[in-house]
């Protein structure tokens, strides 16, 4: 696995860029429907067609997200489903997506060339200009083919997992095949399956459920509640800056904390350690970042490390001394001196990776 490529997909959920990388999986079938009658497929022949799919089709569809871990995510809602995002594609690689707000809505149009982000809040535009190949493109490729979030994480995890096919579903009223992806005994994680639908006819990704061990309901489902296929009006695909608007150019999207967030990244030297379901992320929070913590969360002298253990447990070892939190599908551990491990394993796996941090 590169681990490049794999701390970006992680740092990108967290943005609006990773939602867009997940627009194409979808809700699951109504409760009390009959599965459809689909003609048998291998798990081999399935995940074939499915990393065979070049790119998304023209589409428009209603996206509901749902985050049940227990902690905020930033930019997926924690909600009960009722939250929507609308995204469209033409076919071609240009989309556009709107996803609604307290205050207003982020509008983002991918219009070929360019990548616009537009806050109605803020009154704010972002140009993303394209670069000249698919490295310099770091929103195109999960915005252009939003399947591609899918099918990486398929190619990815396969050759650390037991996949099969589960039976038919339907997703957003369109027939589909449950392809499932269950960690091998030998891999150490929270995660007990990773279930994929997949469109019986376009061959690509309507559904992502991640479910955890000893829970029936899913940590995190992302899906359409409304999909239908084909040609799109060309005036979705433009956008010209309102009038009053800020327009500003990034190199890379970020988000309102923007430039300095992006030090912080850098500075924080983010690599994983393992491989599969086991793949841990490391690195070290900056100094500044630490600062930062502190005056953000210094209501009555409470520095940051005292608010951690409001809501993780202190903890001792050959790292010094530590917080843990844990979720259902996930585990981190922060040290003192501002090195972090986390991933979706048991307390020891990432107490294991964070002696590789220096």
């Amino acid at each position: 696995m590169n681990s490049r490529k794999t701390a970006l997909s992680f740092a990108a959920a967290g943005t609006a860029a990773g939602v867009i990388g997940l627009v194409a999986l979808a809700s699951p079938a109504g409760a009390g429907e009959a599965p459809p009658a689909l003609p048998p497929v291998s798990a081999a022949e399935l995940v074939e067609s499915v990393l065979d799919t070049d790119a998304i089709p023209a589409l428009a569809g209603s996206v509901a997200v749902e985050n049940n871990l227990g902690l905020p995510i930033p930019g997926v809602p924690r909600s009960n489903g009722d939250d929507s995002i609308q995204v469209w594609s033409d076919g071609t690689g240009k989309g556009r997506l709107a996803l609604a707000g307290r205050g207003g809505e982020t509008t983002i149009v991918d219009d070929g060339a360019t990548v616009w982000v537009w806050d109605s809040e803020e009154r704010s535009v972002t140009r993303v200009p394209h670069g000249k190949d698919a490295a310099d493109k770091p929103m195109e490729g999960k915005f252009a083919d939003p399947a591609a979030a899918a099918t990486e994480l398929v190619t990815a995890m396969q050759a650390d997992s037991t996949v099969s096919v589960d039976g038919t579903a339907r997703v957003a009223e369109r027939p589909v095949y449950q392809l499932v992806l269950a960690p091998k005994p030998t891999e150490r994680t929270l995660l007990r399956e990773i279930r994929v639908s997949v469109d019986s006819e376009l061959r690509i990704p309507l559904q992502l459920e991640v479910l955890a061990n000893g829970q029936a309901d899913p940590a995190v489902k992302i899906g359409f509640t409304e999909f239908t296929s084909g040609a799109q009006d060309p005036e979705l695909f433009r956008f010209t800056p309102p009038a009053g608007a800020t327009v500003t150019e990034k190199d890379v999207p970020t988000e309102r904390h923007g430039e300095q967030v992006d030090d912080w990244l850098a500075q924080a030297d983010m690599k994983t350690v393992g491989r599969g379901w086991d793949v841990v992320a490391t690195g070290k929070v900056p100094a500044e970042a630490l600062a930062a913590a502190d005056d953000m969360s210094g209501r009555g002298g409470q520095d940051a490390f005292a608010l951690l253990g409001t809501f993780g447990k202190q903890v001792h070892g050959e790292f010094g001394t530590g917080y843990v939190i844990s979720t259902s599908v996930g585990t981190a551990l922060i040290t003192e001196d501002g090195r972090v491990a986390i991933g979706a394993v048991p307390e020891q796996v990432v107490t294991e990776a964070i002696k590789t941090v220096r």
